[in-house]
């Protein structure tokens, strides 16, 4: 469960190229920002583990499938502080939105709430190991968006997208079940979020270089975006 507090407040830019945060120019947003502030959760997903290293054939596809909330979740890299944002993802698209990560790269984004509340956020990893398999485990992670949202509302939170709700504890829907062992467990369990409080900077970079996630990027990318450009943070 992730805590995105009220100390993570911005004012949405009079910017055309942040409209697809989804909240007009002058509003207030919550934001776990991609560089690391001290007061605020810094999230973001890593494939260094030793895990992931020895057995993923080249890199990771990580996809959103689905966000439940009283807002909008975006997220998105910049490079610099003048870059043009990159979205990677957008609660309002139905479809998976898949981003490709090499191994061996640890990212943080930055990521938007247009209003306080509990978040129920659905990503898939996927692979092609080393083995020649192919591996997939999907997971649910929980946001308590705005100080007064308790983090206690977010562990009880359901989720109730479809005809069969269930609880949104962290569920496996799998190509191949992953096990105990899987490369894909320290990535969706305890690398998928870092809260990296402490973590020593270095160079962080994302690239989203794979046929398929690429083109799925670019078709949903907004209008006057350098879509193509890869983002190094």
């Amino acid at each position: 469960m992730l805590h995105v507090r009220d100390e993570g407040k911005l004012v949405v830019p009079d910017d055309a190229a942040y409209s697809f945060v989804g909240a007009e120019p002058g509003s207030e947003v919550w934001v776990a920002p991609q560089t690391q502030d001290p007061d605020v959760v810094w999230i973001g997903w890593n494939t260094q583990d030793p895990a992931v290293m020895q057995t993923v054939d080249r890199g990771v596809t990580l996809s959103l499938r689905a966000v439940e909330g009283p807002g909008i979740m975006t997220t998105y890299l910049q490079s610099g502080s003048f870059g043009a944002p990159q979205v990677l993802w957008d609660s309002r698209i139905a479809e998976a939105q898949p981003v490709w990560v090499d191994v061996n790269t640890h990212t943080h984004a930055n990521w938007v709430f247009t209003a306080p509340g509990v978040y129920l956020v659905e990503l898939t990893a996927e692979a092609d190991l080393i083995d020649g398999s192919h591996v997939s485990d999907t997971q649910r992670l929980r946001f308590a968006v705005g100080t007064s949202t308790s983090p206690d509302e977010a562990f009880a939170a359901t989720w109730t997208e479809g005809a069969d709700a269930e609880s949104a504890a962290p569920v496996s829907v799998a190509t191949a079940p992953p096990s105990p062992d899987s490369p894909l467990v320290p990535i969706l369990v305890t690398a998928i979020v870092v809260v990296a409080v402490g973590i020593a900077g270095g160079a962080i970079a994302v690239s989203v270089r794979s046929a398929r996630a690429k083109r799925a990027v670019l078709q949903r990318g907004a209008a006057g975006t350098d879509a193509e450009r890869e983002a190094s943070v």
